[in-house]
């Protein structure tokens, strides 16, 4: 049996409609956390010295993941897809950002010298 605290790594596409849903979700309580990473690959730590060293990455890439109570969801962005990925996780962030509670501002009083 799986926990619910494993990540699952997904592809781009499944990963923004997985992203929706969470947003969705969240809209009524709780929130979305997200973090970016530079990932080059590597998914074993550096070797200690003297033993030969992991190759050198042909690319790197960005690893995404969002996290919504004890639902984890990642997913890897290659160099050739950063465009397309970007376009459409602008477009779900527009249309799922639109809930947020305006801040009321209060007006400074200027000291008159």
């Amino acid at each position: 049996m799986i926990s619910k605290d494993t990540m699952v790594l997904l592809e781009n596409d499944s990963f923004l409609s997985e992203l929706t849903k969470m947003f969705q979700k969240a809209r009524l309580d709780g929130s979305v956390s997200m973090t970016f990473k530079r990932y080059d690959g590597k998914d074993r730590p550096t070797p200690r010295p003297g033993k030969p060293p992991l190759p050198e990455p042909q690319e790197h890439m960005c690893l995404v993941r969002a996290k919504f109570r004890s639902k984890k969801i990642s997913t890897i962005i290659h160099q050739k897809d950063v465009n397309k990925f970007q376009v459409a996780y602008s477009s779900l962030l527009k249309g799922n950002l639109d809930g947020l509670k305006k801040l009321k501002k209060t007006k400074a009083k200027t000291k008159a010298e």
